[in-house]
């Protein structure tokens, strides 16, 4: 997923994710992590984003994660920290809404991703090695 766009200085303060950093992290992982998230208590997981080979999903988490993100295998892209205001169109070229912005809360709490991608990946490990 192409996250530039998100840093670009050109790029309007209304674009959705311009208060938000982004965690990217591979398709299948993501998806489970949305599903251990909306198991979760209450509704824990915030907008999502899809690129258009569906080879990777991205969390919208709160502005300054990028900063400690250290989960393998996925990457943390800081933005300009500008106001956010989220919109229908995705803030990412080639990307579209998994979890739109108004079916979600602003963002995804990063200490609970990372424990929810952390049970994703055993979930995949363990079912990869019963192949």
């Amino acid at each position: 997923m192409d996250t530039s766009r998100i840093n670009d200085p050109r790029t309007p303060p209304s674009t959705p994710a311009a208060g938000c950093d982004v965690v990217t992290v591979p398709a299948r992982q993501g998806l489970e992590a949305v599903d251990i998230l909306r198991r979760g208590p209450g509704d824990t997981v915030g907008p999502v984003l899809h690129d258009d080979g569906g080879d990777t999903l991205g969390f919208l988490v709160p502005p300054g994660t990028a900063a400690a993100w250290d989960v393998p295998g996925s990457t943390c892209t800081e933005t300009d920290g500008r106001g956010l205001t989220l919109a229908p169109e995705p803030p990412v070229a080639g990307s579209d809404w998994l979890l739109p912005p108004g079916d979600a809360d602003l963002a995804t709490d990063p200490a609970v991703l990372r424990e929810a991608l952390g049970e994703a990946a055993r979930m995949i490990k363990a079912a990869d090695s019963c192949r």
